[in-house]
């Protein structure tokens, strides 16, 4: 059970080491970089972001999709699961079922949309804005559903509903 404000570091020192194929680590070495889900959606974008006349660009984007896709699947079974957070919230917070509910679906959005990236980037003939721009698209889903979940977070444990003393 959750009894404060819940807090969700979203910056860990890491051992720098940069992937074979990126050219471009994140930061500099002994910096700083965001951990986890945020890392690696980080990572992806980054790649996405890369001059598509990369020889090996398409490896790249599959590369670094799957911890994406690994991480947010993580995310949805300590969200949704038995135990999970949502669960938590709707039994300390009624009020927000709106809020998880719109969440909830969201993962199944979002699911849907890293199939399709993955899809597409295995697809030689398709052109590379087409993968660009289905991957943009997954980058905004992303951080609206992360954004949301933390205004959703906050509601919960930050909002002052009064009667207390």
């Amino acid at each position: 059970m959750v009894t404060g404000p819940v807090q969700q570091p979203s910056l860990v020192a890491r051992p720098r080491a940069a992937h074979p194929v990126d050219p471009h680590p994140v930061g500099l070495p002994g910096e700083p970089r965001p951990a986890g889900l945020a890392g690696d959606v980080h990572a992806f974008g980054r790649a996405v972001a890369v001059v598509t006349t990369e020889p090996r660009w398409r490896e790249e984007i599959l590369l670094r999709l799957r911890p994406v896709r690994q991480g947010f699947a993580e995310h949805v079974r300590v969200t949704e699961g038995p135990a999970g957070l949502y669960r938590e919230l709707l039994t300390q917070s009624p009020r927000l079922e709106h809020g998880v509910r719109l969440l909830t679906r969201e993962h199944a959005a979002i699911v849907a949309a890293l199939l399709a990236v993955q899809r597409i980037a295995e697809q030689t003939e398709v052109h590379p804005d087409e993968l660009r721009h289905r991957a943009g698209h997954l980058l905004r889903k992303l951080a609206r559903h992360r954004r949301r979940g933390s205004d959703l977070l906050w509601e919960a444990y930050q909002t002052d509903l009064g009667g207390e003393t």
